[in-house]
């Protein structure tokens, strides 16, 4: 087909007509979770030729992919409460990344959450078994006194400092969302973090200071410092546990803006490596109005440096 034919450029434009006709159809049933700018797209001009009605532009619309925990409707105003209906009736205009709510799931996380009283006993036992193996391999005696337990008190205390693979933010969250014609700055900071770092499997600890601007919706003060219970008790770097707790607050209340910073001593820096006793690492992450807007953002940096 050559464009420069008047038949084919007219069988073209109406190919493109018949193609806004159907998009159009759509946009019309289309959820509330399509941004409304891919709806005004099409009203426009082209830029580079006639009016729309002869070129129209090929943008197809998509949902909103947000970055959901798929523990909350997709409207955004509901109570953050888990059920499938709930999930299934969200996924056609925002796709959740798990349909547990969980929020970022591991490969296994689903066989641990949803494990029998046989299956979680046999998990330790493996587990213990593992631990065993470790201390033989280090050059120990697992059957010297001191170690005969060892490998079954590991195993317990490994599963409980990684439980957050068995909490779904939904029931952590429970009912704690009011309605609020509150619009300022909700902080709470100071609040003691303590994981494991995935690369060594040894702890790092610190502080995290939480901070959001509500819209209509306040969180529960309690729920901040549980949400970063949650990720904290799961393998980590701190970078990803930073940003986790700040879209978990996003998408549990949808306010105008959320900030997180969290300063931690990571045992793998100090007790192996480069063994630098005292370093500290920062790390931060701002959504919304925190992100745009310079004098919220250095507010927020006052406030947790008092």
């Amino acid at each position: 087909m050559s464009f420069d034919d008047p038949a084919s450029q007219h069988q073209l434009s109406t190919s493109l007509e018949k193609l806004k006709m159907a998009q159009d159809d759509e946009h019309s049933a289309a959820p509330n979770g399509v941004d409304a700018h891919l709806h005004e797209g099409h009203s426009e001009a082209h830029p580079d030729g006639p009016s729309s009605s002869q070129h129209p532009p090929l943008q197809l619309a998509t949902p909103r992919l947000r970055d959901g925990l798929g523990f909350r409707p997709a409207s955004g105003i509901s109570t953050p409460q888990y059920s499938s209906r709930a999930v299934a009736v969200g996924k056609a205009s925002s796709p959740l990344p798990d349909s547990n709510g969980l929020g970022w799931p591991a490969k296994s996380t689903h066989l641990r959450l949803n494990a029998t009283t046989e299956e979680r006993a046999e998990r330790e036992k493996k587990l213990s078994s593992a631990v065993r193996t470790i201390l033989e391999c280090i050059g120990e005696d697992p059957d010297r006194e001191g170690l005969l337990k060892t490998p079954d008190r590991y195993a317990k205390a490994l599963l409980w400092m990684t439980r957050g693979y068995e909490e779904r933010l939904a029931d952590i969250i429970n009912d704690a969302v009011f309605e609020e014609d509150h619009d300022e700055m909700v902080l709470v900071r100071d609040i003691d973090i303590s994981s494991l770092c995935e690369h060594h499997l040894v702890p790092f600890t610190g502080k995290i200071a939480i901070a959001y601007i509500p819209n209509k919706l306040v969180l529960g003060l309690s729920k901040l410092a549980r949400i970063a219970e949650v990720f904290s008790r799961r393998l980590q770097v701190q970078e990803r546990l930073t940003k986790q707790v700040a879209l978990a607050v996003q998408e549990a209340i949808n306010p105008r803006g959320v900030a997180v910073v969290m300063e931690a001593t990571h045992m793998c820096m100090t007790m192996r490596g480069v063994q630098k006793p005292g370093a500290v690492t920062v790390t931060s992450c701002m959504l919304g109005c925190f992100r745009t807007q310079q004098k919220t953002r250095e507010e927020f940096l006052t406030l947790i440096r008092r």
